[in-house]
């Protein structure tokens, strides 16, 4: 009966612990959750004199090159672009096709590379973090 007892306030114990867990991001897309993904180097937004088309450096990842080009009007990002993604196969493109305007979406909002990374196509959305970032470094030089 001692055992049964414990095992049971054990149990609701934890339960009433992981309900009172906070997420650590609101969930914003239904399709997919995202996770932080640290971009190489620091993430900055270009300078507010800034404006023009700038690309972003190729990354090779595992499923293939990753490429992107960023507009950016008087300091602020107007739109990105991919130029390359990874597309040996239909599962390839699939992954691009969902997470590539997420990706974008929150570039703009966010004005610089500091983004969050799509699940399920992490390899892809590193780099493109990693690519937009290098083309906003070569918006601020």
């Amino acid at each position: 009966m001692h055992r049964a007892a414990v095992a049971t306030a054990s149990t609701v114990a934890g339960i009433a612990l992981l309900l009172a867990l906070k997420p650590h991001h609101s969930p914003a897309a239904a399709t997919a959750t995202a996770t932080r993904s640290e971009p190489t180097g620091k993430a900055t937004a270009p300078p507010a004199s800034a404006s023009g088309t700038y690309k972003g450096k190729v990354v090779d990842t595992r499923y293939g090159p990753v490429q992107v080009e960023a507009t950016v009007s008087q300091g602020r990002i107007t739109a990105v672009r991919a130029i390359r993604l990874p597309s040996d196969n239909g599962r390839d493109r699939e992954i691009a096709a969902i997470a590539v305007p997420q990706l974008t979406q929150e570039a703009i909002a966010a004005g610089n590379a500091h983004i969050d990374a799509v699940s399920g196509a992490t390899y892809t959305s590193e780099g493109y973090i990693s690519s937009l970032q290098s083309a906003l470094d070569r918006a601020g030089a």
